[in-house]
């Protein structure tokens, strides 16, 4: 049996742009893509922090360090400059692979600078779910 699971996600990173007329995607700073693994062109699931929309497109690499966050074509409807989204990635795998999986977290602070990254999500927070 196969089991799908999160692979990376970049956690709370604000949007940066949104340019409706450009051909779709989510252009993401590449040394973002690099530290959560995302490849250009993959698949990834967005969701906005401030209006609850929820969608999917593909990741497109921006240049290395220039903290660039950009929700393109008709997703640009989706998320406006400022808004907060988290970013994830999922991966399917053998059910018996699943113990060993662990995803890559990346997170940030209001400037788009990586604070931290994990592979666990802490008790606590589990206990609140």
């Amino acid at each position: 049996m196969q089991i799908t699971l999160l692979k990376s996600k970049l956690h709370r990173v604000t949007t940066t742009h949104s340019e409706l007329d450009y051909e779709g995607s989510c252009a993401i700073d590449g040394h973002f893509l690099e530290v959560a693994g995302i490849r250009e062109y993959e698949q990834i699931q967005i969701y906005n922090v401030n209006n609850g929309n929820r969608f999917t497109t593909y990741a497109i690499r921006a240049e290395d360090g220039s903290g660039i966050i950009s929700v393109n074509g008709a997703a640009a409807h989706k998320a406006s400059p400022g808004d907060l989204l988290i970013i994830a990635t999922y991966a399917t795998m053998e059910e018996k692979d699943a113990d060993e999986h662990k995803p890559i977290m990346v997170y940030f602070d209001q400037d788009n600078q990586i604070t931290h990254t994990r592979n666990t999500i802490p008790v606590q927070m589990q206990q609140l779910a």
